[in-house]
């Protein structure tokens, strides 16, 4: 069985300039992970649900022990206000950045004709869960982890009870 048998042609796709905000609710919408980035029909990377959630992490925070001055004390509210709304203000932010500032331009593709057993190695020694798939320089679909499994599923049939 090939990737083709098992693939998604034509996937929603989206631009460089698509604000992360779009892409999270076509992500939600339409229960997928990941959406290929496209210019002229030709990919030029992916975005993941990974990829929009690394926004919203927070720096950690700095364990050493430090014991405030008693004028200290009274700025501290002061100074943790101000950090606040520079978080709040950076969060807000993320929903209008644009995608090619998040995705991934580090492709690793597939064409229609490989075989499923193939694509599903290649998805496991790189640690990823979809494949974008690749016809003439443009992107003709995009097989899962999810997709391959049922391919396999479907060759080998119902067991016999």
């Amino acid at each position: 069985m090939k990737v083709q048998d098992v693939m998604t042609p034509r996937p929603i796709t989206v631009t460089t300039d698509t604000p992360v905000s779009k892409v999270s609710l076509l992500m939600k919408k339409n229960r997928i992970g990941g959406i290929p980035v496209t210019e002229n029909g030709k990919a030029v990377g992916i975005v993941t649900e990974t990829d929009i959630l690394s926004l919203l992490t927070m720096p950690e925070i700095n364990d050493d022990l430090w014991l405030p001055s008693p004028f200290e004390i009274i700025e501290i509210p002061i100074r943790e206000l101000m950090n606040w709304e520079k978080t709040k203000e950076a969060l807000s932010d993320v929903g209008n950045m644009p995608i090619s500032d998040v995705m991934s331009d580090d492709l690793i593709c597939t064409s229609p004709g490989m075989d499923i057993e193939e694509a599903a190695s290649l998805m496991m020694k790189e640690g990823i869960a979809r494949l974008l798939v690749i016809e003439d320089e443009k992107l003709v679909g995009i097989v899962t982890r999810a997709d391959l499994v049922r391919g396999i599923g479907a060759r080998y049939g119902e067991p016999e009870e």
